[in-house]
């Protein structure tokens, strides 16, 4: 009895010490309620305002421009203009310049793929032979038995999209995130003020916080998207050049793998190595290729990355991870896309929510009597 009520009495204490320590400020209690609304409204309606969402990404990509436009004297709707003209241009040349040749390519790549598994279930067999110690004929098998339901596996679900709906998906998403781009763009005013007035009247903490974040998320991001690029045309240029097949699909893959810090890089090298190996062996060809693929990533990671990001994203590499497979797994590829500043967000909450200095219970030990 007396051991159940000095458990209770410490549990309490110490709940109680930890309450006053963390949600005793005003500021602190508004900057969770945001955040937990914040947290709940895209984990639950993601896949619905996901071209809400989308849209507010590519505002806040090309606000830097409008603000830039300003700077040089130019009104606000004119500098919206503007840059909205040059965002469609873009887009534009991506739908029907890019997408077109890369769809190419991806018919081509799906049409070699059965001698490309082919040859690779030669090279697959004439391993026992060459190491009959280290390989048998059963392990051979076996590997390429799940090969090929891995194989069957992807055909299915090729199978079973839905076409139409998927091509009613994509028109939807073209028609919407344009304009709410525009509007995004055009009177963010007046939706500053709309969301400033549903958030509680005690936000400095959220809006000092606010502030920081801008800084080092709209750094990341745009610094993110010149990244994809330059990595991007550099491995198409570097693939062209050394005669490799599919050189444009295979450039848009190494240039969107920098998404995934790490990750991304190591994914990627495998499709690479293996367009390579299928059309050269194991000539020197394939070797210039692999140092030439090695040589774009050493430079993407040691010199593009420190020069873009520079120290506004200071995280450890476990931590980077960690928040891949977190926000991955909650949102998919925004939330792939948006680890580092979301885990730049959690640890510069952590660094500011405010904290009482002073103890507002202690447990004194004469009260605790044993029966």
């Amino acid at each position: 009895m007396g051991i159940g009520i000095t458990l209770d009495f410490i549990m309490n204490g110490v709940l109680a010490r930890w309450y006053q320590k963390y949600f005793s400020d005003p500021d602190g209690i508004a900057l969770a309620v945001v955040l937990v609304l914040g947290f709940l409204i895209i984990y639950f309606m993601g896949d619905m305002l996901a071209p809400v969402l989308g849209a507010l990404v590519l505002a806040y990509l090309l606000e830097g421009l409008v603000l830039t436009l300003q700077r040089w004297k130019l009104p606000r709707f004119l500098s919206v203009l503007i840059v909205f003209f040059v965002f469609m241009t873009f887009l534009l040349f991506i739908l029907f310049g890019l997408l077109p040749l890369l769809s190419r390519q991806v018919a081509e790549l799906v049409q070699e793929l059965p001698a490309m598994i082919a040859r690779g279930q030669d090279t697959l067999l004439g391993l026992p032979e060459l190491y009959p110690t280290l390989v048998t004929e059963l392990q051979i098998k076996d590997v390429m038995r799940e090969i090929g339901n891995y194989v069957r596996d992807v055909g299915q679900n090729i199978v079973s999209f839905s076409l139409i709906t998927g091509i009613l998906t994509w028109v939807i998403y073209l028609v919407l995130v344009p304009v709410l781009v525009f509007f995004f763009l055009k009177d963010k005013g007046h939706i500053m003020n709309w969301v400033g007035a549903l958030l509680p009247s005690e936000r400095k903490l959220t809006t000092r916080i606010w502030h920081e974040m801008n800084v080092q998320v709209g750094n990341y991001v745009r610094g993110k998207f010149v990244e994809i690029l330059i990595v991007g045309i550099v491995s198409y240029v570097t693939f062209a050049i050394m005669g490799i097949n599919y050189a444009m699909l295979l450039g848009a893959l190494v240039g969107l793998s920098v998404i995934i810090p790490y990750v991304g890089a190591v994914v990627v090298t495998v499709p690479v190595l293996l367009i390579a190996f299928f059309q050269f062996g194991w000539g020197p060809e394939f070797a210039y290729i692999a140092i030439a693929y090695l040589i774009i990533q050493t430079i993407d990671g040691n010199v593009l990355v420190p020069l873009l990001f520079s120290e506004a994203v200071n995280l450890h590499p476990v931590a980077i991870i960690i928040a891949i497979l977190v926000f991955g797994g909650l949102w998919g590829f925004w939330g792939i896309f948006f680890a580092i500043p979301l885990a730049t967000l959690v640890a510069a909450v952590i660094k500011a929510w405010p904290r009482a200095n002073h103890n507002v219970l202690t447990v004194d030990e004469s009260v605790v009597v044993d029966e």
